[in-house]
């Protein structure tokens, strides 16, 4: 079985909450095993409306890490005020640190696993540079060269070269902590970028009292939304570029630490890929919205 940890936002968009609800199912179903979720952005109901969510989609069996240092991505986002009901118990301190979550998790690992990022990069690019501790002796460069097999990863805009997009360009730590996964990243990575999922409207076919479709009326969304998270889970949980219906340009990616824009360099060996839709916005949309559905009682 694969075994995933995954790193989202959580943030002020409900792109993630559809991405989560695609990655839960699939762990319950025993598709996929979600060893732990870092939270990458911290704001007040940050752990609480994420074990909420997870706890709706019949999932408690996920430790979850949080940045409690990434306080300045702004805002304040009514679903997660919402979410959080369906877990009074937990609240920002109960999550461990998400790069000793990651560190600790990645040491049990008795195969390597897979990461997925739809949020910010910074938990990532302090996982790869830690050091050895209590939880391993291996620094995190040589933690990640063991015991990961591949990133996929929601950040950039690639059918520019340069481009510019949140993920990477959102604020200095943000910045920087992208250019320092492109350079260190001992493992491959599949980005997904602003690009492949802007035009690809989804979660405009949940019932009303669907919590998601909650949190996308939350958002302002309840027509749909931009898909750039769940195309990543997606393309993810299909593990496969070509069967998702992708295809790959090949190279070696680079975010400048000072503005934030991606650079690609093509490279027939590069250690990175970005992916390019070679299906209609339909074939997306529908896979998507058939398995966020919102399940019968």
């Amino acid at each position: 079985m694969r075994e995933f940890l995954v790193g989202t936002d959580w943030w002020t968009d409900c792109d993630d909450a559809m991405a989560l609800r695609l990655l839960a199912r699939a762990h319950r179903a025993g598709e996929i095993r979600i060893r732990g979720v870092g939270i990458n952005a911290c704001m007040q109901d940050s752990a609480a409306s994420l074990a909420g969510f997870l706890r709706l989609e019949g999932v408690t069996d996920i430790p979850l890490g949080l940045d409690r240092a990434a306080t300045d991505f702004g805002g304040r986002p009514p679903y997660q005020r919402h979410l959080a009901q369906y877990a009074p118990d937990w609240h920002n301190d109960r999550a461990e640190d998400a790069i000793a979550l990651y560190r600790r998790l990645l040491a049990a690992a008795e195969t390597p696993l897979e990461i997925i990022e739809i949020g910010y990069p910074q938990v990532l690019a302090g996982l790869l540079g830690s050091p050895a501790d209590a939880l391993s002796p291996l620094g995190g460069l040589e933690l990640v060269r063991q015991k990961v097999k591949k990133c996929w990863v929601m950040a950039g805009k690639w059918d520019e070269n340069p481009g510019r997009e949140n993920n990477f360009g959102r604020n200095e730590r943000s910045r920087r902590a992208g250019a320092a996964l492109c350079r260190l990243c001992p493992v491959p990575i599949t980005f997904l970028g602003w690009e492949a999922g802007a035009s690809v409207i989804t979660g405009n076919e949940l019932e009303p009292g669907d919590a998601l479709a909650q949190a996308l009326r939350d958002h302002g969304s309840g027509n749909g939304r931009s898909s750039w998270d769940p195309m990543l889970a997606l393309l993810a949980l299909t593990g496969d570029e070509t069967a998702a219906g992708y295809d790959t340009v090949r190279g070696r990616a680079s975010v400048d630490p000072e503005t934030g824009c991606n650079h690609f360099t093509q490279a027939p060996d590069g250690p990175h890929c970005f992916v390019v839709k070679n299906r209609p916005d339909g074939f997306y949309q529908r896979a998507i919205n058939e398995k966020i559905k919102t399940m019968r009682k």
